[in-house]
């Protein structure tokens, strides 16, 4: 039964089963209750307008709209909104991008249902909560290995195998000015030729495939 009282959670995750065992989880606490479920970042933003939970699990995989994408959007009409992130994605740049937004809370899944727990009430009670493995990783987030969009753009495309002279028509842009943002982008990451550079982008969580 739902009480003043309780931390009320908005569980967001696209697999059915994953949401119902965190809620299950949730709901087996007397002092919190999961109010309600969403399976993609537009439903997050419309259930969060409709229940206003105190907290809301978010994942980042989402089809459509990604997590961080609805923290952003959430946050810009509630930014006293609190969120902790539990996803699959463990690298530096995904860490960075869901803190920037505004989770106060990061968990890798496969961590043990008491860490999730504990995250909830530290955020709850206006704490942060980054478990050793997080905070390793932002440890190791290299200096200056920032990306602009359009760099991102150019990175994303390598990873999907394209050419330089492929990637230039797809973005309306010349063979020169692609080859000149590979060449920061090599720089950046610290990466000695493009199939490297896309081996630490897929482990720091600059792309996704």
């Amino acid at each position: 039964m739902e009480s003043s009282e309780q931390i009320k959670i908005l569980v967001v995750d696209d697999h059915p089963l994953m949401r119902i065992g965190i809620a299950a989880i949730i709901n087996a606490r007397q002092d919190m209750i999961a109010v309600a479920q969403a399976g993609n970042g537009e439903e997050a933003v419309k259930l969060f307008e409709q229940h206003s939970p105190d907290i809301t699990l978010m994942d980042l995989r989402l089809p459509g709209m990604s997590g961080v994408d609805a923290i952003r959007a959430i946050r810009s009409r509630h930014p006293q909104a609190r969120f902790v992130v539990l996803t699959t994605y463990e690298g530096d740049e995904d860490i960075h991008q869901a803190l920037a937004a505004g989770a106060q809370g990061y968990l890798i899944k496969g961590m043990p249902h008491e860490a999730l727990i504990d995250a909830l009430r530290k955020v709850h009670a206006g704490g942060r909560f980054l478990p050793q493995p997080v905070k390793l990783a932002l440890a190791a987030r290299t200096p200056n290995s920032e990306l602009s969009s359009r760099e991102r753009q150019v990175l994303a495309l390598l990873a999907s195998g394209k050419s330089n002279k492929e990637i230039a028509n797809e973005l309306g842009i010349t063979e020169a000015t692609v080859k000149c943002h590979v060449s920061v982008i090599l720089l950046r990451l610290n990466a000695s030729d493009r199939t490297q550079a896309v081996m630490v982008a897929l482990h720091r969580g600059l792309v996704h495939l």
